[in-house]
């Protein structure tokens, strides 16, 4: 749990999420047990350059947190408008492994991608 908690403490100071979104992933992080089944599974979100295939961005979210961290998706990747939230949700929750997400942002030079495993 220390590991998950020092993830969070560098993405908000990389300024990748707002304090009261760090309190929040804090806060859950001390509940007993987690609010979803599949305990030990986790959301990583990549986002490279497009023109280049580097790593922009890189965030790895246990799926028990991951209400919390649709939220703040929201507000890191492109706004294509062709993404639900819900929709994430109901692959995460119907076991869906892999890859559930895959966005190219041609304006902003954006490849970004959600995986479950």
């Amino acid at each position: 749990m220390a590991e998950e908690r020092m993830r969070i403490l560098r993405m908000l100071e990389a300024g990748q999420i707002r304090a009261e979104e760090a309190a929040q992933l804090l806060a859950a992080l001390e509940k007993p047990g987690g609010s979803e089944p599949v305990q030990g599974r986790w959301l990583r979100v990549r986002v490279t350059d497009r023109a280049t295939g580097r790593e922009k961005l890189s965030v790895n979210v246990p799926l028990g947190l991951v209400d919390v961290a649709l939220r703040m998706g929201a507000r890191l990747t492109p706004r294509t408008g062709s993404v639900d939230p819900q929709e994430i949700l109901e692959a995460i929750r119907s076991g869906t492994v892999g890859k559930i997400v895959e966005i190219e942002d041609i304006e902003g030079g954006e490849h970004v991608e959600l995986f479950v495993d």
